[in-house]
Formats: structure tokens, C-alpha cells, sequence
């Protein structure tokens, strides 16, 4: 589809480049600022002034992000009115209304407090800054709430008819909103968005404590991170699992794609999972696969023996890119794998009262810093790139959502917006290395008297 247009081709990677810059700061917001609230929380309780200290240090991270991000966030507007202008038409009565409630809802909500929380910390007394930090977290959760509310129902749409001029026009909100998918991807992504998060603060702790052993900010970060991490990974695992029927049950090419199942097993066997292979589009078929047999079933059927509609059940027409999804999928759980190991490792550094002398996981904790984004920008491309060849499901194909623009034009434009993101997104980057890299204030002020200094074992 997308060789013989290539002006559809380079409207989908100018689309896939903006949104994975936008994906990394809109998750690395969500968990900033939720991460926020509770050092807030905590310093409220406990005054004890090095909760506050970290509030101060992150908070810094936290302002840049949104600096950055809203950048991100105004391009791929401009995008759905120039190169996906068929979709906005057609699916606009819809989507339109779902991506307005965020605007009016989580974007005001959360802006409208974010001055206050940035700048109002001596102005305002405690306990309202701390509501307003509430706000803001509240905010960034229903920001993703619409989003991912209106980016399910193209993958699963329900409440809705469709006019006799082909647009498509609600008829149950509800329906719409808690559409089929909804509650999964929504699950999925907070807690990703949360791990990412926890993953980056667990490396700048670690990091610290490297060179200072006893900095007791960065046993408090990297203490707190880990603990996000020893209950989420797993947790997210799950929430993979059930995202996964999900998905089985409503986008089966997806899953035939990700499983790399050209054609069902023989009659008694089951699925194999196929740790590797090189999946060829032209031949239907795979090279070089390195399967087990009959374990694939237990996650996909929960037995041994179940099946599932295999690629070449489909039309060639109507299944995606398989590589791109096949690969995408096995690094996300390689990765997530990995979390939970590093935080399994950390419960059982902790029981041994060992947590803050085992290097080896610092060094690890700072080598994972990326992986939470990393892993979830290919689940990004699992999710998207895995619904090809269509923008709402079943119903309206890429090809003809785009906008009748011409090759050069999106090439330009591409370059263009890829410029200006290597010089935001670089001299973003460069000073967060340099925050991060600076330790927190080591709690100059003296607690008062009778005041808790926070766990950090």
C-alpha cells in the first residue's frame, strides 16, 4: 500500500516521528508530576525538608518536560488538518469532540495550575500548593483519559452510525468513550507512563549514589523508584496479558502479526512462541524461526492446545506490516522482562539489608534509565503500526484518510519539523543531563524538633 504511494508513506512517518517525541514527554509528565505530588504529600506530613528538596530538584525537570512537550503536542495538530484531512472529515464528529474535553478539560485544569505550581510556592500557603500539584497530576491523568479514549475507538469503535455521506456520526457517547479497548490501553499506558517515570528516577538516585554513597536524596530517589518499580512491572505484565485478549478478541491480524503465525499449527498442537524469526511478507512465511513448541497457547489461550487465526487467514490486503509489529512486540517484553527482574532484585537486596551497597544494580538502574521509554514507543508501534492498514479499524483505510497532498510538500515539511525538533529536543536534552547530573540539596535546614526523617531503607 504504502510503496505504491509514497506520499502516504512519508505522511505516516512524518506522523510517527512527531508522535514518538510527544509519546516520551507525555508520559515522562504524567509520572513527574504524580511523583511530585507524593514528595509533596510526604514533606506535608513528615516536614522533614529533604522531601521538599526533591519536590524543588524535579520540579525543575518537571517545567522543562511541559516546556518541551506542548512544542510536540501543537505540530501534530497542524498535521491533522494538512495531511490527514479525509480522517477529520469523515471521523471529526467523533474524534473532534473527545480531543476537545481534553483541551477543556485536562489541559486548562492542569495549565491553570501549573503557574501556581511552578512559581506560587512562596505566595501561596502549604496545603493549597500541594492542592495545586494535585491538580496538576489529576490533570495530566485526564489529558491521557481523552487521548486514549479517542485513539481506542479507532481501534475498537463502537457508538456510532454511519451517514449515507460515508462520515460518522455519534450516537452513544458512552459507547464511544468506554469504548471496548478503552479501559485496557488506558491501564496500560498510566502504568507505563509511571514505570518510564520511576525507571529515570531510579537511575539519576543510582547515578548519585555512585559517587556519593551517602547521599541520603538519592537513597530516598532510588529507594522510592525501585519500590514503583518491584509492584508495577509485574502488575503491568498482567495488564499486558489482559490488553492482549483484548486485543486477540477485536484485532486478530494484530495479534497473528505479533505472534508471526503465518498458518495454524497441525490438528492436537499448540501455538509455539517463536523467540525469533525473520518474517517475509512476499513468501508468507518465516526464516531462520526459533520456536517452542506449544507455549505460545499458554498466554494467547491459557492452555496448551488453543489456536489462533493465522495471517494467511486473512487477506493479504488487510494484514499489516508483519517485521516492524513482530520485532516492536519482542523488545517491549524483553524490556518489561527486564524491569521486573531489576525490581524482583532490589526486594530481595532490600530483605538482605543490602540496597544501598549493591553497585551492580546501580549501575544497572542506571543503565535502564531510556528503557521505560524505549519500551514504550514500541508499544506504540505494536499498537499502530499493528492496525494497518486501516485508521478506524475495519472501517476507513489509511489510504484514503490523508489528504490529497503532494509528495514534496510532506517531505519538506517533515525536514522541517524534524530540524526544529533536534534543536528543541537537543538543548532540552542537554539540560536535563545537566540538572539531573547536579544532587539535590542534602537538607541544609535542620528538621524541627520531633519531626520523622523519611524511610529510605
Amino acid at each position: 500500500m504504502d510503496v505504491d504511494d509514497p506520499a502516504l508513506l512519508a505522511a505516516r512517518i512524518q506522523f510517527g516521528l512527531t508522535i514518538s517525541f510527544h509519546i516520551v514527554l507525555a508520559a515522562f509528565s504524567i509520572g513527574l508530576a504524580n511523583f511530585l505530588m507524593v514528595l509533596e504529600g510526604l514533606w506535608l506530613r513528615t516536614r522533614d525538608e529533604l522531601y521538599l528538596d526533591l519536590y524543588k530538584f524535579w520540579l525543575k525537570i518537571f517545567a522543562l518536560n511541559v516546556t518541551v512537550g506542548v512544542v510536540s503536542g501543537i505540530v501534530m495538530e497542524f498535521e491533522f488538518g494538512t495531511n490527514w484531512g479525509r480522517l477529520a472529515t469523515l471521523a471529526g464528529a467523533v474524534i473532534g469532540p473527545l480531543m476537545f474535553y481534553e483541551v477543556l478539560v485536562a489541559f486548562f485544569l492542569e495549565a491553570g495550575f501549573l503557574g501556581i505550581m511552578l512559581f506560587g510556592m512562596r505566595k501561596v500557603g502549604p496545603k493549597l500548593h500541594f492542592f495545586t500539584t494535585c491538580m496538576v497530576a489529576l490533570g495530566s491523568l485526564f489529558s491521557a483519559f481523552w487521548i486514549l479514549s479517542a485513539n481506542s475507538w479507532m481501534h475498537t469503535p463502537a457508538g456510532f452510525v454511519i451517514g449515507p455521506d460515508g462520515r460518522f456520526e455519534a450516537q452513544d457517547w458512552l459507547a464511544i468513550i468506554f469504548n471496548p479497548s478503552f479501559p485496557y490501553r488506558f491501564t496500560h499506558m498510566t502504568l507505563a507512563a509511571f514505570l518510564a517515570t520511576a525507571l529515570m528516577v531510579a537511575a539519576t538516585g543510582a547515578w548519585h549514589l555512585l559517587r556519593d554513597r551517602g547521599n541520603r536524596g538519592a537513597r530516598v530517589m532510588f529507594s522510592m523508584a525501585l519500590w514503583v518499580i518491584a509492584v508495577l512491572a509485574p502488575l503491568q505484565i498482567l495488564v499486558g496479558d489482559l490488553h492482549g485478549e483484548n486485543t486477540l478478541e477485536h484485532q486478530p491480524q494484530k495479534v497473528a502479526a505479533i505472534e508471526g503465525a503465518w498458518d495454524r499449527p497441525p490438528p492436537g498442537q499448540g501455538e509455539p512462541m517463536r523467540l525469533f524469526a525473520i518474517p517475509d511478507m512476499q513468501a508468507r512465511r518465516n526464516h531462520f524461526e526459533l520456536a517452542i513448541p506449544n507455549v505460545g497457547s499458554l498466554y494467547l489461550r491459557h492452555n496448551l492446545s488453543g489456536t489462533i487465526r493465522s495471517l494467511n487467514e486473512f487477506p493479504p490486503e488487510d494484514i499489516p506490516p508483519v517485521p516492524i509489529v513482530f520485532f516492536a512486540f519482542r523488545i517491549m517484553v524483553g524490556l518489561g522482562l527486564l524491569m521486573a527482574g531489576v525490581g524482583a532484585a532490589s526486594l530481595v537486596l532490600r530483605w538482605r539489608g543490602r540496597l544501598y551497597e549493591a553497585r551492580w544494580l546501580q549501575r544497572v538502574s542506571v543503565w535502564m534509565a531510556p528503557a521505560g521509554f524505549v519500551a514504550m514507543l514500541c508499544g506504540w508501534v505494536v499498537t499502530e503500526v499493528g492496525r494497518q492498514p486501516f485508521t478506524v479499524y475495519g472501517l476507513l483505510r489509511t489510504a484514503d484518510s490523508r489528504s490529497p497532498v503532494s509528495l514534496s510538500f510532506v517531505t519538506s515539511s517533515t525536514l522541517s519539523i524534524l530540524a526544529v525538533y533536534l534543536l528543541v529536543f537537543g538543548l532540552g536534552l542537554a539540560y536535563l543531563l545537566r540538572a539531573l547530573r547536579r544532587p539535590p540539596e542534602q537538607g541544609e535546614r535542620e528538621p524541627e524538633p520531633g519531626l520523622r526523617s523519611p524511610p529510605v531503607e
